[in-house]
């Protein structure tokens, strides 16, 4: 073998360990995290298969808002709206469940079958994202001030709706969304592995997933070679408000109860763990599995602080420098 095959070796050699190297960097982090804290959490408690699995269980609703934003960041779009969408789809499903004879009842005496208010939440997060797909599509409104829009609207309409109270006292069968399992996994945790998957091979192998990452990469060349820019974004902010709306849905079960402030700064952890997982700011970018992974990333440091006894006001500014130095580290990965 001569020099300079033997260089072109180690080169290549090297290129394929750094590649290697940046597209998993993200598990690394999350393996070392948890390493981290499996050594150092008091009693072992990090550990333990119930607090593993209430972990999943706490990400489960962050992780589907995380889904429904990392289309609009691929598209070189944003959805500030998540959070409100939440809480307005709480409201509305919860306040069609409540129990028979509750004096306080959104609508005493109303007692409808456990589909309606599911599809109900389901619909209000639909409706509330065609409308920003709308504005956006439709009038070429920025997806920042469309979505900044729909963050305050969708919240007032929250309390409006509720009179500014809780909505409570809900049906034992729907709480089973938020609290049951199916063969000791939890339904939320299903619930969110089916979106998983369902966002995978949309994004991977449908025309309209391809769609998506042809705006984000180039928006003017999807528009010449035939894409219909306008229809592909008004169904990726559908889809975000549908992962609100589910999220809305499974969170109401899971505490039980509809605030119309449900939801406040969830947009945000969703923001950063699409972020996080490698969703790229610049467009055209970004994986379900790596969001899933910074999603659990987000669900880690959180709990994991939480058994470290680490103030909550730190906590916050822990996930701002995460979130910093993740859009630093994208940068220089895709410059």
């Amino acid at each position: 073998m001569t020099a300079a095959a033997s260089a072109d070796g180690g080169r290549f050699t090297r290129d394929a360990v750094g590649t290697f190297l940046r597209r998993y960097l993200i598990v690394f982090i999350f393996l070392g995290m948890c390493l981290f804290l499996a050594l150092f959490s008091p009693n072992n408690s990090f550990l333990k298969p119930q607090n593993l699995i209430n972990v999943v269980r706490q990400i489960s609703v962050i992780g589907l808002l995380a889904l429904g934003v990392m289309l609009c960041i691929i598209s070189l779009g944003i959805d500030l709206s998540l959070g409100s969408v939440l809480g307005f789809s709480a409201v509305v499903c919860a306040s069609l469940i409540q129990q028979e004879g509750w004096k306080e009842a959104l609508f005493p005496g109303l007692q409808l079958p456990l589909i309606a208010p599911v599809l109900a939440g389901l619909g209000i997060g639909l409706f509330l994202g065609a409308v920003n797909g709308f504005l956006i599509a439709t009038f070429r409104i920025p997806p920042f001030i469309a979505t900044l829009g729909m963050l305050t609207m969708a919240r007032g309409l929250a309390y409006i709706y509720s009179n500014g109270r809780p909505v409570s006292t809900l049906r034992p069968e729907f709480l089973w969304i938020g609290g049951g399992d199916i063969l000791g996994i939890p339904v939320p945790i299903i619930i969110f592995l089916v979106v998983i998957i369902a966002t995978h091979l949309m994004l991977n192998y449908t025309r309209f997933g391809r769609h998506v990452y042809a705006i984000g990469g180039n928006e003017i060349a999807a528009r010449v070679s035939g894409i219909n820019i306008g229809r592909t974004k008004l169904g990726i902010y559908m889809f975000s408000g549908l992962m609100a709306g589910i999220g809305g849905v499974v969170l109401t079960a899971r505490v039980q109860s509809a605030t119309p402030a449900l939801g406040t700064g969830y947009e945000l952890d969703a923001i950063a763990a699409a972020v996080i997982g490698g969703t790229s700011f610049a467009g055209g970018i970004g994986t379900v599995w790596g969001t899933v992974i910074g999603a659990l990333i987000i669900g880690v440091m959180n709990n994991g602080l939480d058994l470290l006894n680490v103030s909550p006001f730190y906590q916050q500014v822990l996930k701002g420098v995460i979130i910093v130095v993740a859009i630093i580290i994208d940068e220089r990965k895709n410059r």
